[in-house]
């Protein structure tokens, strides 16, 4: 059962070429591993690679494929986790189609526990559909646009809110760019089954950038998460990630016999627009009042920020400028003017 909404041009036309290689064959059945390798020319290594592991699964029967990653950013750890663990489970598991897994895809960032590359500093979900020659990071971008893209029905990338947000569970996808796409995105929103699935057109953060859209563009029905909030591992994130990968693989005919607890009713929102997100007027020392998954109304109180350089001053108040359900909190107190410290949604109408 094919999920991809549309051909694209990569797929009439074959990858192009990346510096990025791997010993994998995703044609032959069975199981392989290895790793997605990136020149890297560093002063310890001057014609070495970067690692980064991933893993096939090819039932050999046909079928759809899916694309999953995880550590785009590497201090998000629900989606790390959940498809190390669907790794083994897949091992003694018989597929009727081809599963594709890369659980550390930003591997420097990974390592380091950072959001970006520490190589050169570039966050990976802001640097789709990549580039062959501008750093690693952009490498392994233009790797998954140009050799893994073409192979995928659909993909997941599994994100949380790492050291800087604290985010309530949902899935987050592009709208589509046709009915066709929006059902099929729709369908793999309802089957993921996050409390929450959002709409969004990325202008919050990447824009066209992130791995998803880039995946849109191409065709590819595809969702991404945030599960989780702060440099640590959400047991209930962990539990939506798990549930949701297998009921995908299983219910899109790719592994039909994994075992996972059905779907409850997602529910389907939107992000307001910039008015619906709270940003630091001045440094200082940021004080909640509420926490994601409360209802707001305009006008209320959302907490105060504490100026760090005059103790004489009183705080700042900041106040919500539209109704909504709070997407996300700021995780540190510690604040810098312009921070994103608070940000709603509102319910889908469609």
């Amino acid at each position: 059962m094919s999920t991809c909404m549309t051909s694209s041009p990569e797929k009439k036309n074959g990858p192009k070429k990346t510096p990025v290689w791997t010993t994998i064959n995703f044609d032959a059945p069975g199981m392989q591993t290895d790793f997605a390798r990136v020149p890297y020319s560093s002063n310890t290594s001057a014609y070495g690679w970067i690692p980064v592991p991933m893993v096939c699964f090819n039932g050999g029967k046909g079928g759809a494929t899916a694309l999953l990653t995880a550590g785009t950013h590497g201090d998000e750890y629900e989606g790390q986790v959940a498809l190390r663990r669907l790794v083994h489970e897949l091992s003694r598991t018989e597929l009727e189609g081809r599963v594709i897994i890369l659980p550390a895809l930003n591997q420097p960032a990974v390592k380091a526990g950072c959001r970006n590359s520490p190589l050169d500093g570039g966050n990976l979900n802001r640097l789709f559909p990549g580039s062959a020659n501008e750093g690693p990071t952009a490498a392994i971008a233009h790797f998954v646009a140009q050799e893994l893209f073409p192979l995928a029905d659909l993909i997941i990338d599994l994100h949380s809110g790492g050291s800087s947000l604290d985010y309530l569970p949902m899935a987050l996808a592009h709208p589509g760019r046709s009915g066709p796409e929006a059902d099929a995105i729709r369908r793999l929103l309802k089957c993921f089954g996050a409390p929450y699935s959002a709409l969004t057109d990325g202008s919050g953060g990447g824009g066209g950038s992130t791995l998803y859209a880039a995946a849109e563009r191409h065709g590819i029905a595809a969702i991404t998460t945030e599960l989780g909030g702060g440099p640590t591992l959400s047991e209930q994130g962990l539990s939506i990630a798990e549930d949701g990968l297998r009921r995908v693989l299983r219910d899109f005919g790719i592994a039909s016999s994994l075992k996972c607890r059905e779907a409850a009713p997602t529910q389907f929102v939107r992000f307001r627009n910039r008015n619906g997100t709270i940003y630091s007027p001045c440094d200082g020392l940021f004080e909640s009042f509420v926490r994601p998954g409360q209802n707001v109304t305009s006008g209320q109180c959302a907490g105060f920020v504490h100026r760090i350089d005059d103790v004489s001053t009183q705080p700042t108040e900041i106040v919500f400028r539209s109704s909504g359900i709070v997407a996300f909190k700021r995780f540190p107190t510690l604040t810098a003017t312009g921070d994103a410290l608070i940000g709603l949604l509102k319910a889908d109408a469609a």
